[in-house]
C-alpha cells in the first residue's frame, strides 16, 4: 500500500488497537482455534504499537506487515530502538506464513509463548515512548 500523509487515527487509538491484539493473542488456546491465528494477532500488536510511535512523532510509514521494515523506518528517524524491540521482527512471519495452511511448520505452544512476551515487551516500550513525549 502507498504511505499516505496522515494516518487515520491518533498514536493512543493505534495503541489501543495493539493491546486489543495482543489480548487476542494471551487468550487460552479456544477450541477449533489454532496457535498460528493467535500469532497472527501478536504480530498485529506489534505492527500496530510500530505504526503508534509514528503517528505519535508526525512521521509516515508504509501499510506493511513487514516488522523490519517498520523498525528500520523509526531508526531512520532517528530513534534508538533497544534490541528487545528489535528481536520482535521474528513475528513478522505470522502475518503470512503462519496464517495459511501448509505453509509453514505449525506454532507450538512454547513459540505462542515466546511471541506474546515480544508482544508485551514492545507494547510496554511503545508506551513509554508515547507518554514520555
Amino acid at each position: 500500500m502507498p504511505r499516505h500523509e496522515h494516518p487515520p487515527g491518533s498514536a493512543a487509538d493505534w495503541l489501543a488497537r495493539a493491546k486489543s491484539d495482543l489480548s487476542i493473542a494471551k487468550m487460552p488456546l479456544p477450541e477449533g482455534v489454532f496457535y498460528e491465528d493467535l500469532c497472527f494477532h501478536a504480530q498485529q500488536a506489534v505492527e500496530k504499537a510500530l505504526k503508534a510511535v509514528y503517528v505519535h512523532n508526525g512521521w509516515t510509514f508504509r501499510y506493511t506487515h513487514d516488522l523490519d521494515a517498520l523498525i528500520s523506518g523509526l531508526r531512520r528517524e532517528g530513534l534508538e530502538i533497544p534490541e528487545s524491540v528489535v528481536e520482535a521482527d521474528v513475528l513478522t512471519r505470522y502475518a503470512w506464513e503462519a496464517r495459511y495452511p501448509n505453509v509453514g511448520e505449525p506454532v507450538t505452544p512454547e513459540e505462542h509463548g515466546e511471541a506474546v512476551r515480544q508482544v508485551e515487551v514492545v507494547v510496554a516500550w511503545v508506551q513509554a515512548q508515547i507518554i514520555e513525549d
